[in-house]
């Protein structure tokens, strides 16, 4: 198979999963209305479900995830789509699965499964040839730290080529991310200042106003630290961080990125503050005496040139005021005196604020003179704001990529191992997690990590778009 020849087939394993009716199926559904589905899509998993079942499955999570306006594409969908039931340990699934495939010869393989499978499956598809030719679509985590990550890299490389294995975080699909890197090396203002002579720190705030919901057995044996820190906030930190690429194609872009993560210094217990919010015991599938983090928040240093001893403080948790994801760049004061306002002690110096969630908006904090003789002013900002009507979302974008064998919005083996190695050691090594009121922004702890920078600045609610 050609690199660059598109999937003529995709399986979804774990086809009966939550991720699968939330995501991936409004996701083809978006592929099909622009002619981009492949001719075969053999969903697999262990329930037993019927062909008049399996259109159920597809037909409920459209109409829940936003309704059907192309009848035409929802055909499409139904009649590619069919299903292989069974457990993934045995053979005979995957000698049904091949059988399901026909004649297609370059299929993709998704596997939204439980981590703990993927090896499993890789395995099989290998022993049953049925990775010949094809792509594997890995879902996150890829590894739950540093020996895990590079364990199941080896399983993934001794099947499948490096170019065939698409490894998946949805952030990189979302649009906010991809405006975050053109905004970055577009504009040219930027440069001269975006580096440690003029950056003071960075802060990054990942919070979420509802809890685990569900998915207490999941977060039992992840924690914020690696279901959204070491992912998906990282990849940001990669992408503010990173030197200009010598491109913006794929292997330039994705070195760039793996040199941060390679430049981070590593994680040390004093740099992190967990918490935990009052009740979180008491959730289904939680243990009762449960010391995993629903909070936590962190100070890295990337040693770089450009960022050596500018602290970027990231923090991430469930039950916090707000659901929204910013950042914000903060910058030293103005090196002259002339006004007395704007120098080192007249308050907060200016800053460049980036709103990623739920609206997009881009934000300049500039001085402005009041009316009247006197040199004094307010500080205000300067407020860009896009919708993003019509956007694909993530999951439609990356599906369509790895299918088509574009591997630009996926991470490579060296970045993920490089960025488990900046947390390997706190994933054991961490102080315990401190409880917190739902609706309070964590543990007064993480407030002192960041006392002496200006504290943490909440994301403004009514910074949206009108």
């Amino acid at each position: 198979m050609s690199d660059d020849a598109p999937s003529d087939a995709l399986v979804l394993f774990g086809f009966t999963g939550d991720l699968a009716n939330k995501k991936i199926f409004p996701a083809l559904y978006a592929l099909a209305k622009k002619g981009r589905l492949p001719r075969r899509v053999i969903g697999v998993a262990g329930r037993p479900l019927d062909a008049a079942a399996v259109q159920q499955r597809v037909r409920d999570s459209l109409d829940k995830e936003g309704g059907v306006d192309d009848a035409a594409a929802l055909d499409r969908l139904l009649s590619a789509t069919s299903y292989v039931n069974g457990d993934y340990h045995k053979p005979d699934v995957f000698a049904a699965l091949k059988k399901a495939l026909g004649d297609a010869r370059r299929p993709a393989h998704y596997l939204a499964v439980p981590p703990e499978l993927f090896e499993t499956v890789i395995r099989q598809l290998g022993s049953t040839g049925l990775a010949k030719d094809a792509r594997l679509i890995v879902e996150k985590p890829f590894g739950r730290d540093l020996a895990s990550a590079k364990a199941l890299d080896a399983v993934a490389r001794s099947e499948f080529p490096d170019k065939a294995i698409f490894r998946i975080d949805h952030y990189l699909g979302k649009e906010a991310i991809m405006n975050l890197l053109y905004f970055r090396f577009s504009n040219a203002f930027l440069e001269p200042l975006w580096c440690r002579d003029h950056v003071e720190s960075v802060q990054m705030t990942l919070a979420e106003d509802f809890g685990i919901g569900e998915r207490g057995g999941f977060y039992e044996t992840a924690g914020a630290l690696r279901d959204v820190v070491e992912n998906h906030l990282f990849q940001v930190l990669a992408l503010l961080a990173m030197e200009p690429p010598a491109s913006c194609g794929f292997a330039d872009v994705q070195s760039a990125k793996a040199a941060v993560f390679e430049a981070l210094r590593p994680l040390a217990p004093a740099d992190l503050v967990r918490g935990q919010y009052a009740g979180y015991r008491d959730e289904k599938d939680v243990a009762p005496d449960s010391d995993v983090e629903t909070f936590v928040a962190l100070k890295a240093f990337v040693d770089t040139p450009r960022w050596r001893d500018v602290p970027w403080f990231l923090r991430a948790g469930k039950k916090l005021p707000q659901t929204a994801v910013e950042v914000q760049i903060q910058f030293k004061p103005a090196s002259t005196a002339l006004f007395p306002d704007s120098g080192a002690a007249g308050g907060r110096a200016n800053y460049l604020r980036f709103r990623l969630q739920p609206k997009v908006s881009i934000a300049l904090a500039a001085r402005v003179k009041r009316p009247g003789k006197a040199f004094v002013g307010d500080q205000r900002e300067l407020f860009l704001c896009d919708d993003l009507d019509g956007e694909q979302s993530a999951y439609e974008r990356l599906l369509g990529d790895a299918m088509a064998g574009d591997g630009s919005l996926f991470t490579s083996a060296r970045a993920v191992e490089a960025a488990w190695t900046a947390v390997d050691r706190v994933l054991v090594d961490h102080p315990r997690a401190l409880p917190y009121e739902p609706g309070s922004w964590g543990p007064k702890e993480a407030d002192a990590m960041i006392a002496d920078r200006g504290g943490w600045q909440a994301p403004d609610p009514d910074a949206a778009c009108a």
